[in-house]
């Protein structure tokens, strides 16, 4: 992959995961309500209980907010056009955590189609990755 291939490589994929995982945290935050009741009925017949679901929205809303504030910060500084693992690479990787946190949630939720959908994601991640 040439030089300019490789950097624009690495601009996207921090860029998608700003975007993906800054929209989702702030969702999670303006509309925390709406979210709990989607949360606990997705999950009603998991293994987790109802009264989990507002302490694990949080954690996954901080992952989120953690992998999509990385990938912005990444962007803005620049990182991703330097060489080795930055900020935009840090970001990269909290953002594969966070979708396995997610893919974990829907399988256990049984919710394979939308766990087929991250898969996606994840894909994206791990390509993403191989370009830092």
């Amino acid at each position: 992959m040439s030089y300019t291939a490789t950097l624009a490589a690495r601009f996207l994929v921090t860029a998608f995961f700003a975007v993906v995982f800054l929209q989702s945290a702030v969702d999670k935050l303006v509309d925390r309500e709406g979210n709990l009741a989607f949360f606990r009925d997705h999950f009603k017949n998991s293994p987790f209980p109802s009264e989990m679901v507002p302490l694990l929205l949080s954690a996954l809303c901080a992952l989120e907010m953690l992998a999509g504030g990385l990938c912005a910060l990444g962007i803005v500084t620049g990182s991703w056009a330097r060489g080795g693992f930055g900020i935009a690479a840090a970001g990269v990787a909290v953002s594969g955590f966070a979708l396995l946190a997610l893919i974990t949630g829907q399988r256990l939720a049984k919710d394979y189609a939308g766990a087929a959908v991250i898969a996606t994601y994840f894909a994206v991640a791990l390509i993403g990755l191989s370009v830092f």
